[in-house]
Parts: structure tokens; sequence; C-alpha cells
């Protein structure tokens, strides 16, 4: 479905309108227009832009057409450099997927579940009249188990409201544990043929994330080898599996929405990671969005691929 559109190989422009301090230094040059281009030029189809609900709602949910203005300039990006369009919502009012954030209550707030509503009519109404273009993603991340029946419960309800305005736009809906492919079984039949399952794939977590200091799952000074990681094309294939099965079963397709590896890996670790999970990517058609492109521990711009960028870029 997605791959049919034209979406299959995308990059993250993580850090530019979510996880970052808003300020409009950030938000005008972090990502300008030679990234589209570079983007573009590299081979890439899409880009997946994480947004941050703050940038857009104040916090009696009245809108912020500042934040507009920026997505706005982001969508005519994309179609000046050809680049087709994903917009997550990475961070609601009332949840955020960060360790040690203070937005919480969402699942169990209608209030904030109302703004959430109400933010994704808004988006709907910008940008639901491209349907061949723009993809919606509904939320980033949900993180505990606890969550899960009125995840779905909140998902549906906000894509029926969605359907009154964009009836076409394809939305794609992911699981908890943070999008776990393993959880994708926990989601329920899609609202309609134009819903896909979401997940991202950081496995093994000890691998792709060694080093990290912001999570409790790692020890930062553990150094972890792609020889003792586990890692091949039969252990992401184990991995898939039930994924796969599900979507089947429910006449719909995966989309990766993130997967990626810590700069602090080595180059050649890396490549040898992205190899293996492209082999099951291209087997089993499942278009996908690396993360990231710049910055945020995980650059594709690094200094680290610059000898091999080029091969990197057919495995991604």
């Amino acid at each position: 479905m997605l791959i049919e559109k034209g979406f299959r190989k995308g990059v993250n422009l993580g850090g530019w309108m979510s996880q970052c301090d808003y300020s409009r230094e950030r938000l005008e040059t972090f990502i300008t227009e030679p990234d589209f281009a570079q983007i573009k030029e590299w081979g890439f189809d899409h880009v997946r832009i994480p947004v941050d609900y703050n940038l857009f709602q104040n916090p009696d949910g009245s809108l912020i057409e500042t934040g507009f203005r920026y997505l706005d300039k982001a969508v005519a990006l994309c179609e000046k450099y050809g680049l087709l369009l994903i917009l997550d919502l990475h961070k609601t009012a009332g949840f955020s997927f960060d360790e040690g954030e203070t937005e919480d209550g969402f699942f169990d707030s209608t209030e904030y579940q109302e703004m959430f509503y109400l933010l994704w009519e808004e988006f709907a109404r910008r940008y639901g009249n491209d349907p061949d273009h723009i993809v919606f993603e509904l939320l980033n991340e949900v993180t505990d188990q606890s969550y899960i029946e009125k995840w779905n419960r909140i998902a549906e309800t906000c894509i029926r409201r969605i359907r009154a305005i964009a009836p076409e736009t394809i939305i794609l809906i992911g699981s908890f544990n943070n999008n776990g492919v393993r959880e994708v079984p926990y989601l329920e039949q899609p609202y309609d043929s134009n819903v896909i399952y979401n997940f991202h794939c950081y496995e093994p977590l000890l691998f792709t994330h060694q080093g990290a200091t912001w999570t409790v799952r790692i020890d930062p000074e553990t150094r972890v080898s792609f020889e003792n990681s586990g890692t091949s094309a039969a252990y992401f294939e184990d991995l898939f599996a039930d994924a796969l099965r599900k979507a089947a079963e429910n006449h719909t397709c995966l989309y990766c929405g993130e997967y990626g590896m810590i700069d602090i890996a080595s180059a050649e670790d890396s490549l040898k990671w992205f190899k293996a999970i492209h082999n099951v990517f291209e087997k089993h058609g499942i278009a996908r969005s690396v993360w990231t492109y710049k910055g945020m521990d995980f650059g594709l711009t690094a200094p680290k691929y610059d000898g091999i960028r080029e091969e990197l870029l057919q495995y991604l």
C-alpha cells in the first residue's frame, strides 16, 4: 500500500520540530532547504517529520499559527524536491515516550484526548487533501502495556474524526513498548483499508543503543560488537514473523518508522546491522524510515560514515 504510493526508503528529520528547545534558531536553521536537496540526492523517497503538539497548540488547546508555518514550509520543500512526507505526532498533551518527561495523564484524561483529536482534525484540514503524498502517524511510541486497550479505543476515535475530513489519507498506528514489532499483534483490526501497522526497530537494543545515557535500560559503559550481538537476517525474520502474520490476517501491511544505529558504534558494525535488517525489509516489502538524518546521536551525516556512506545508502 505504501510502496505502491512510492514510500519505500525514507529518513527521519528528528530533532527539528520535536525533542528540541523549540527556539526560533533551531526551527529555522537545524534543517534547511539544502538538507532536502541532499536527502533526495542520497536516494530517499520520503521524510518522516516528528512534531510536538506544543508547537501547534497552547495549553488551552488553541492553535499556534507559527508552528503550522514551519510545517507548511517543510511540505513545500518536499514538493519541490519530489519527496513524500510522513507527519508524525511525537508528543501530545499528557504523553511523551521520553524517560523523565513531565507529560502524563493522556490515557485517562478526556481533556487531553480531546486536544489530541482536535489537533489531528486540524492536521487533516490542512494536509489531508493530498493523500498521495502525505501520510499521518497518530502518536510516537506508546510505552506501557497497560495503555494498549485505552490506546486502541483512542486511536479508533481519532481515526473516525480524521476520516470525516480526510477519507483517503493513509494513517499509521503503532503498539506499546515504544512501537515494538513484537507488540503489533495487540493492535485492533484496522479501522479501514487505509490504516497500516507501524513499528520501530532498534533490536538488539544493547547493540544499537550501546553507550546511551538517556535510558535506564542501557549501561552506558558497555560495548557490544556486531559478532557478539546475535544479529543476522534470520534474527530479524524471527523478530518480524508475528507482526507480518497479523498484518496479513487483517489485509494490511507493515511500516518501520524508525530504525538505526547509535553513533558510538563503529561504522563497520553499523553497516553490518543495516545490511541484515535491509534484507528482511526488502524480502517482505516493508517500507521504512531510518533514524535519523542529522544529529540526535544517530545521524547519517556523522563523520563516522564519511568513508562508507555511498555503500551504506544502498542498505537503508
